[in-house]
């Protein structure tokens, strides 16, 4: 018996491996194309992701230019008070600390021996005041018996001259009576300002020297401020500006004064002008030596446009923000003026009320769609 030959069959196999051939194609060019697709859609996404800022409207305010800078209070003045006499200090009559006025009694010096000299002195001078009250009446008497020739001119001078003699022994006896007197007055030192004992060098008992130091005082009414400002702020700072400052002792306090003087110089090795400012102290709070944060006034309040200085983004001399219009962010170059706290004033390149990026910018360039966080 022959067997049939089944081409059907063959064809029937070969059919089912070319489908599944072309089945296993679609299959991998479905994979591969896959990603692309995604890709696709990934960019799709990206374009049109936004950027999260947060923005602040640029506003006018009234602001006044100002210098800010740091210094030291000093006494007004300060003097040595020293001895002009020699002797025994017999009493003392101020501690340091203790305030003065002008002309107030600080110590005294014994003053036996220069009251002695001074009425020495005193006698002398009733004695001389004495002889030339003699001399010139005998002179009186004289005088018209010379103009009558009955005595000789050799007799008249010699009156003439005793008269002259008597009226400089009396000269020098009042200059010696003046001075004793002086030197007497000397043993009573007094203040010579209305200020505050610092030191005290002296005690009952010492023996004073001439131009010995006794005490220091300082003039603590008014306080002078010594500050210094930067070589470009010079051009600013004039005398009779205001002057606002706060110091650690009394937190949160605030206290004035005004500038008085500005040094002719440069310091050359800090490019800094040192300059003063007197500040009234009637209730003596301030002490000479506290440090200053101060405030210079250098202009009177206007009107102008800030931001805060987070804005700002500083490429080299370039200063530039982001400006958001709708929500797109366009870049924008601006001039800055003076800085006031945590603000900036924009001198070109910005408006009142446009909204201006704080955080994020960083992020941003021109033309980017913007999420404004609120």
């Amino acid at each position: 018996m022959k067997l049939k030959k089944q081409p059907r069959i063959t064809l029937k196999s070969n059919t089912w491996h070319h489908a599944a051939k072309i089945t296993l194609l679609i299959f991998m060019m479905a994979f591969i194309s896959s990603p692309l697709i995604a890709c696709k859609k990934e960019k799709k996404v990206e374009k049109e992701t936004l950027i999260n800022v947060r923005v602040t409207i640029a506003q006018k305010k009234p602001v006044r230019p100002y210098i800010e800078t740091t210094g030291t209070l000093k006494a007004d003045e300060e003097v040595i008070v020293s001895s002009e006499v020699d002797g025994i200090v017999r009493n003392v009559r101020v501690e340091e600390g203790t305030a003065v006025s002008q002309g107030a009694l600080l110590a005294e010096i014994n003053p036996t021996d220069y009251l002695l000299d001074k009425q020495r002195a005193d006698a002398a001078f009733k004695q001389a005041e004495a002889s030339l009250a003699n001399v010139k009446a005998e002179f009186q008497r004289k005088e018209p018996l010379y103009k009558e020739a009955l005595i000789t001119k050799q007799q008249y001078d010699d009156i003439s001259t005793r008269v002259i003699l008597a009226e400089a022994d009396l000269a020098k006896a009042k200059s010696v009576l003046d001075t004793s007197a002086e030197r007497l007055a000397r043993t009573r030192i007094y203040s010579p300002l209305h200020g505050m004992v610092k030191s005290k060098k002296v005690s009952t008992g010492d023996f004073a020297r001439t131009s010995s130091p006794l005490f220091q005082l300082i003039k603590v009414d008014p306080l002078k401020l010594l500050f210094t400002v930067g070589e470009k702020d010079i051009a600013d700072l004039k005398t009779g500006q205001e002057v606002d400052f706060t110091v650690d002792s009394f937190p949160g306090k605030p206290f004035q004064g005004k500038v008085n003087l500005l040094y002719p110089n440069i310091e050359e090795r800090t490019r800094t002008m040192q300059a003063e400012a007197i500040v009234p102290n009637a209730d003596r709070m301030l002490k000479p030596g506290l440090f200053v944060r101060a405030t210079i006034y250098t202009g009177a309040t206007r009107e102008a446009v800030v931001v805060p200085l987070t804005a700002l983004m500083y490429d080299n001399a370039a200063i530039r923000v982001f400006v958001v219009e709708g929500n797109t962010a366009h870049e924008r170059s601006v001039k800055t003026g003076g800085k006031y706290g945590e603000d900036v004033e924009i001198t070109e390149g910005l408006k009142e009320n446009e909204q201006v990026v704080v955080v994020g910018q960083n992020n941003l360039s021109e033309g980017v769609k913007v999420n404004v966080a609120r």
